[in-house]
Parts: structure tokens; C-alpha cells; sequence
């Protein structure tokens, strides 16, 4: 897939990040992997975004990452593959090659390590990255990676290969701006954590798609919500927000972390053997578990016989 192609398919559906599995030891266990992911593949989204924000990119060694991708491009079928991608540039870099060569679509460039940064310093890192792949790259905008309009406007000039623009600030104005400003030069992704709790403020903001977390678990609901809010069913969005959504925030906001953990809880009770996280994030209390058992019961996953 060409990087236009790539673009294109971006725009065209919702979006997810499958959780990266883990076994006992903590080790990446790639068959429940392909499991899950085979699963998810058979739902419409067009994206899956191997060892993303949700895949616990930042628990990841760099050396893990390509056979963590390599797993989800055998396991996905037609679904396209980006890898997430990230830390300072030298080692963005090697993230980027080496995701490349196990045939990896595209990059997700998360925040840099630790250190806010000016603008021109946030410039130079995603140009460097961007000319050291063919790929098609993605920049997430948040924390202390937030791109200005202008700034964006430089990369895109510069870089034929960045094609996305994920947010995950919340700040409608900026994002405004740059839809604005960019046009369609950009395919733009809402990511901010539970992204269906923002979803309409954002579509208003020009943004087309976004990614669901949720998705990982109870891929048709997350499906039904998309279909609705990109049908303005105003009615199904709000019975769906109500139902799952605003339940699923309030477990979510008991913990930092939890908008990876309680995800992951829910992959785990759906029937995959996802394990647990990493440190630094921790796991949900077995009292937090039952509270997602009981949410999820509507929309169990049917096991083949």
C-alpha cells in the first residue's frame, strides 16, 4: 500500500490499538495475540495500530516492537498495519526502519521522552523521522508534543510522507486551526483517551475518524456508535453513551493508567489470555474487574463451538 492509499484508508472507517498480550512472565505471547487480532480484523475497521498507545508502547523494548507488528500483519488478513513509534528521534528512527522491514503500512510518531521541546526542536524530530522511511507517518499531537499550525504546515511542505494528524489535547480551537489551515493535505484522527466521549465536538472540528480503545473488546458496539455518529443518529449515540460509555469512564477515571488497564480487563474477560500490564501502569481490582464483567455482559463475545 502506498502512502496515499494509506491516507486514504486512514479517513475511510473507524480506527483501533490492540492491546499488546503478555504471558505469565510478562513476555509478549504472540499466539493470543493473533487471536485477538484475527478477531478484530473480521469487524470493519479499516487501521489497526500494532503496539500503540493501548499496545503499551511506552512498557515496549524497542527490539520487541517489529515482532510484535510482524504478528499483527499475519494475523490481520486485509486489515491494514501501522506501528506505533516513538521516544527521541535517534531511536524513532530505528523504530521506524526496523517496523518497515517486517512490512509494517505506516508510523504512529508518539510524543518524544520526557522533555518539552520548542517548536523548531518538535520540527527538526518529526522531519528526521519522516525522511528516514517510505512509510506514510502519523504525528500525535499531546503532552509535550503538541504541533502548532504552522509548525504543521512546515513538516507537510517538507514531508510528503506525513499524511495524519492525531489529537489528544482536547483543545478544540487549535485543532480547528489546523484542520483549517491544512485542509485536506492531512487525514485527521481524534485520540483523545475514550475517544467516543469527544467524538461529536471533534467531527465538527473537521476531524473524520478517531480511534476506539474499546474497540479491542466489544469491536460491534464501538462499530454501532461510529455508524450512528457519522449518520447524526443523535438518539443512538446518546442510548450508547448512557448505556456503556459514561459507566465505562467512571471505571476508567478511579486510576491513572486505567484507559490501558481497564482496556486490557475487558480483552481478558471477553476470553483472550491478553495477561497483565506493565509497569508502571497497574492492573484493575478484582472489585473494578467485576464492575467491567457486568458491563460487558450485553455484549459478550460468541465463542466458536
Amino acid at each position: 500500500m502506498d502512502v496515499q492509499a494509506l491516507k486514504t484508508a486512514l479517513g475511510s472507517g473507524l480506527l483501533s490499538f490492540p492491546v499488546t498480550h503478555f504471558d505469565g512472565e510478562g513476555r509478549f505471547a504472540p499466539e493470543s495475540y493473533q487471536s485477538h487480532v484475527e478477531w478484530l480484523s473480521g469487524f470493519d475497521a479499516p487501521v489497526l495500530f500494532a503496539a500503540g498507545g493501548t499496545g503499551e508502547f511506552f512498557s515496549l523494548k524497542p527490539a520487541e516492537i517489529p515482532a510484535i507488528v510482524q504478528a499483527a500483519i499475519e494475523a490481520a488478513g486485509d486489515t491494514t498495519i501501522v506501528s506505533g513509534c516513538g521516544y527521541g528521534t535517534e531511536i524513532a528512527v530505528e523504530i521506524a526502519q526496523s517496523v518497515e522491514k517486517v512490512g509494517a503500512t505506516g508510523i504512529l510518531l508518539l510524543p518524544h521522552y520526557l522533555i518539552d521541546a520548542p517548536q523548531e526542536g518538535l520540527y527538526h524530530h518529526v522531519k528526521t523521522v519522516c525522511q528516514s522511511t517510505d512509510m506514510g507517518v502519523m504525528v500525535y499531537n499531546r503532552d509535550n508534543a503538541v504541533l502548532q499550525a504552522d509548525t504543521l504546515a512546515r513538516l507537510c511542505d517538507e514531508c510528503p510522507n506525513l499524511i495524519g494528524f492525531k489529537d489528544g489535547t482536547g483543545d478544540i480551537g487549535l485543532v480547528r486551526q489546523i484542520t483549517a489551515k491544512m485542509g485536506d493535505r492531512l487525514t485527521y484522527l481524534g485520540g483523545m483517551p475514550t475517544a467516543e466521549l469527544f467524538a461529536e465536538a471533534y467531527l465538527g472540528a473537521g476531524f473524520t475518524t478517531y480511534s476506539s480503545a474499546v474497540f479491542n473488546f466489544v469491536p460491534q458496539l464501538a462499530m454501532d456508535f461510529y455508524k450512528a455518529l457519522r449518520a447524526n443518529d443523535r438518539a443512538t449515540c446518546e442510548k450508547i453513551l448512557n448505556e456503556f460509555f459514561y459507566p465505562f469512564m467512571a471505571i476508567r477515571n478511579r486510576q491513572k493508567g486505567y484507559a490501558v488497564s481497564a482496556i486490557k480487563a475487558g480483552v481478558r474477560l471477553q476470553g483472550f489470555n491478553a495477561g497483565r500490564v506493565r509497569p508502571p501502569i497497574t492492573d484493575l481490582t478484582a472489585e473494578e474487574e467485576r464492575m467491567m464483567d457486568a458491563l460487558i455482559e450485553p455484549y459478550r463475545r460468541k465463542k466458536a463451538a
